[in-house]
């Protein structure tokens, strides 16, 4: 047997599974790393910690399955997006911790730049607007704030990757990112598909420190270290764009929504890239080898499992995520309590870094069951909230939403999310998506996988929920949510 593996680096672990032709699982591997946080708002994590749990991920997948390196065919890369790490190209140490996606600590600089440009000065460029969220300003906090780092960068001594750049330069020695990935960081032309000079210059951040961008589905390098010496990397997708991939989204129009740390629903918009007067992201879906370029709409929502977390560690109501449905299950609606987890502000549609999470409608009648199910309905409305402007920028209806990631598994939530957005909700088969299609871009470029129409065939759906409740309902409990929304904003 032959197979293809996928490195999944993500916000909270970093696993390794191994996928065979029919894009079944046939061994995995995970380690959590710590999540830092230096001041409130500010979430750090350890470049080096994740490099050496990826290393280990990899034997513990490999060898309790018994599968030799021999045995791999190639490697795909998938990873958090916007986590921004510098390090030394000669020492190949950090210079600082990573800056995490939800990192705060650049809002001072949007607001800087949001005064002198507008929210959107860089949107037609990017398809983003100014947000804590993305790489370019968390890079500019890095070069002004390390002592030696701007000088170092100007020499080309300094090298800047999301953490697909940092572990591909770690195990081949190439500096290169995909075009997922750069299209993540603010500082890449939608268009061109290359760094941006003018942005380059504007935000004074040395172009030599930025990794060479190519398509998601090419040899980046050959694996030089430890257990996987000789297998190559042969694909990278951002989790997201990796998720549209391994559920198959191929043809425009279609969508899916991945339930991680935050949740992030993307939808193929074909080889345009439509701008979003409605709060979505325009971002770059993917690239297969020298085939066009895919474009998606993109609506990004800060938090949503780190919300049940959140209620398990801080709160200590429940002592597994899993234990959030029976909890919740045992009220039979929410008691008019609703949770706006605004803990990183508000991102799509609304882009308020002012906001902060609230419950709101405490009476005395509410409970722990109340407060439980408000947690999980939080995540549903925010995808009503991102799928609404999704419908009004692209004038598609969408037929059915394809879901994937680790809430999957919660009955009663996806219950509840197919009455909030009224079309059937699709679990797939195989739920590690993320994984799979990075694994899927890997086998594309080396022939294993013949191409698109061979994937299509190894999708298959699991279970679907179709929608249930009457209407008038649905309107009453969204109508709730918009008025948490407004409470939430103009707090910090």
């Amino acid at each position: 047997m032959k197979y293809i593996a996928s490195l999944d680096q993500g916000t909270t672990s970093t696993r390794f599974i191994i996928f065979n032709r029919q894009g079944q699982m046939v061994a995995s591997a995970q380690r959590e790393h710590r999540q830092i946080f230096p001041q409130p708002g500010w979430v750090e994590h350890d470049a080096e910690e994740i490099y050496m749990n990826t290393k280990l991920v990899v034997a513990e997948a490999m060898i309790p399955a018994g599968i030799k390196p021999s045995e791999i065919e190639a490697v795909g890369i998938t990873n958090q997006r916007e986590t921004t790490v510098v390090w030394n190209r000669h020492t190949g140490k950090p210079y600082h911790n990573a800056l995490v996606w939800q990192d705060m600590r650049t809002e001072k600089m949007v607001q800087e730049l949001t005064a002198l440009h507008g929210a959107d000065g860089l949107r037609a460029k990017t398809g983003l607007p100014f947000a804590t969220y993305f790489s370019a300003l968390k890079l500019k906090w890095l070069l002004e704030n390390v002592p030696g780092l701007a000088d170092d960068a100007r020499r080309g001594d300094a090298l800047f990757g999301t953490m697909d750049t940092w572990l591909i330069w770690k195990l081949t020695g190439a500096h290169k990112t995909d075009v997922t990935n750069a299209s993540r960081t603010q500082l890449m032309n939608l268009h061109t598909l290359q760094w941006d000079a003018e942005i380059l210059t504007m935000l004074d951040i040395p172009a030599a420190m930025l990794p060479e961008i190519v398509s998601s589905s090419e040899t980046y390098g050959v694996i030089e270290k430890e257990n996987f010496s000789g297998i190559s990397i042969t694909g990278c997708l951002g989790d997201q764009q990796a998720a549209l991939v391994g559920q198959t989204c191929f043809e425009t129009g279609m969508a899916k929504n991945t339930y991680g740390t935050g949740c992030f629903m993307l939808m193929n918009t074909g080889t345009e890239a439509i701008p979003s007067k409605h709060g979505l992201l325009t971002t770059v879906g993917y690239k297969l080898g020298d085939a066009p370029v895919h474009y998606a709409l993109e609506g990004s929502i800060a938090v949503a499992g780190s919300l049940v977390q959140w209620l398990r560690d801080n709160l200590g109501m429940i002592k597994t995520s899993a234990e959030v449905e029976s909890l919740a299950a045992t009220v039979p609606d929410n008691g008019d309590v609703y949770f706006v987890p605004a803990f990183s502000g508000l991102f799509t549609p609304y882009w308020r870094t002012d906001a902060r999470g609230i419950i709101a409608g405490l009476t005395g009648f509410a409970n722990r069951g109340h407060i439980a199910r408000a947690v999980l309905e939080a995540t549903a409305y925010q995808t009503l909230d991102v799928l609404k402007a999704m419908e009004a920028d692209s004038g598609i209806s969408l037929k059915a939403l394809n879901v994937d990631g680790g809430m999957v598994v919660n009955n009663l939530l996806m219950q509840f999310q197919a009455d909030m957005v009224r079309v059937p909700v699709q679990r797939p088969a195989v739920n590690e998506t993320t994984a799979l299609g990075a694994a899927y871009a890997a086998g594309l470029a080396i022939g294993y996988w013949n191409g698109l129409d061979d994937l299509r065939q190894n999708h298959q759906v699991s279970k679907v929920w179709e929608p249930s409740m009457d209407q008038s309902l649905t309107e009453k409990y969204y109508g709730g949510w918009k008025k948490a929304v407004e409470r939430s904003m103009g707090w910090a």
